[in-house]
């Protein structure tokens, strides 16, 4: 069983203090390959290409200029310690221990623009490239032509190392619709989370997001190793309703949204 997870764009760039071993992304060569097409961008055609601010835009073009492997514990950072949104603060990555890291590191995988599949511990520089971002290069004019099969088959190669045949899809779908499907070699489950407002159940962006973390966290928490007992999942006030649920795509729903 594996999770897929999809980055966040605020970063936590404060150098990991404690000592930890750490992995090379698998597809770090085809990230270089990205940032010739990126470098070249002036801070002007960031922030129209990715529709940000002139200071966020100044802040990427610095990032892609200096961006250069080889990554180290100097110049780079884990994964699951550098993203920072609502997922990963789901997860609490502040208060796992070692053992947690490690389940977290075998059964995650988290989607990425630049990195195509990231590990938890793979070491990464800073950078902001969404997948949906329509970034002309080499092989197409978008991140998804970019990748075409890599991704798919990066994590078919990691499922047959394994033996595993179970992928939990937490990732949003511009994320997932970097994964050909049809193409992977396992059944996909896909959680969805819903929250009660006005008498309704629906999903609302910030308590989906952070009942993804909260989900893994959980899996880690209890270090499982098959997906029918993610139907156990309680965290913070979410029950699974098989009535709502079909067989590949799990509901779990929440009465009363807790205050985070």
């Amino acid at each position: 069983m594996y999770f897929l997870l999809s980055p966040a764009k605020n970063l936590n760039e404060t150098p990991d203090a404690t000592p930890r071993r750490y992995s090379q992304p698998a597809l770090l060569e085809q990230a270089e390959l990205l940032m010739q097409s990126l470098r070249p961008l002036s801070p002007q055609d960031i922030a129209a290409l990715m529709h940000v601010s002139d200071k966020i835009a100044l802040l990427n073009t610095e990032r892609n200029a200096t961006w250069q492997p080889p990554f180290t514990p100097d110049n780079a950072k884990a994964a699951l310690f550098m993203f920072n949104g609502d997922v990963y603060e789901g997860m609490d990555t502040d208060s796992l221990d070692e053992e947690k890291i490690n389940y977290i590191n075998r059964r995650v995988r988290i989607l990425s623009g630049l990195y195509g599949v990231l590990r938890p511990l793979d070491l990464m520089q800073p950078y902001r490239l969404e997948m949906g971002t329509p970034l002309a290069n080499g092989r197409g004019k978008n991140l998804y032509e970019f990748w075409g099969s890599r991704i798919t088959d990066c994590l078919n190669d990691t499922l047959a190392q394994s033996g595993g045949n179970i992928i939990v899809n937490l990732a949003s779908q511009e994320y997932f619709k970097s994964v050909q499907a049809a193409k992977l070699n396992a059944r996909i489950i896909t959680p969805v989370f819903k929250d009660q407002k006005n008498g309704t159940y629906k999903i609302i962006s910030f308590y989906a997001k952070r009942a993804r973390g909260l989900m893994v966290r959980y899996a880690a928490d209890h270090a499982l190793d098959d997906a029918e007992q993610l139907k156990q999942f309680d965290y913070e006030g979410y029950i699974y309703n098989e009535a709502a649920s079909s067989e590949n795509e799990w509901v779990f729903l929440r009465s009363h949204p807790s205050e985070n």
